[in-house]
């Protein structure tokens, strides 16, 4: 499968923040957020590997009882079951890999994305 660029069709996953699945694959998913300064994403956690890279922005990852602070060209793992949230800091973009493939984000891919 090959996603192509195109007019960006983002959804509401929590306030202030809005996410689009670029791809999916048999056993990963790769999704584009877009999260706005102040915003949050509360504690949680799920059965999925999640691997994060920060293209834009700040954010404050709290991972398993750590915090730290991503800036640009930053990325993170997080391993299924570990309790993580995130405090948006700026404006910031940030892509994320998903294992296996969340089927609610799932949802969120275009079929028109894809050659």
């Amino acid at each position: 499968m090959v996603g192509k660029a195109t007019a960006e069709r983002f959804h509401d996953a929590l306030p202030g923040i809005k996410g689009k699945t670029l791809v999916r694959g048999a056993e990963t998913l790769l999704t584009k957020f877009l999260l706005a300064e102040g915003s949050v994403l509360p504690l949680h956690d799920h059965p999925y590997e999640q691997t994060g890279y920060l293209i834009s922005g700040r954010l404050r990852l709290t991972v398993g009882g750590e915090s730290f602070e991503a800036g640009p060209g930053d990325s993170w793992c997080i391993a299924r079951g570990v309790a993580h949230r995130a405090d948006v800091l700026e404006d910031s973009v940030a892509l994320e890999l998903f294992s296996p493939p969340r089927e609610d984000y799932a949802k969120w891919l275009d079929s028109e994305d894809l050659a």
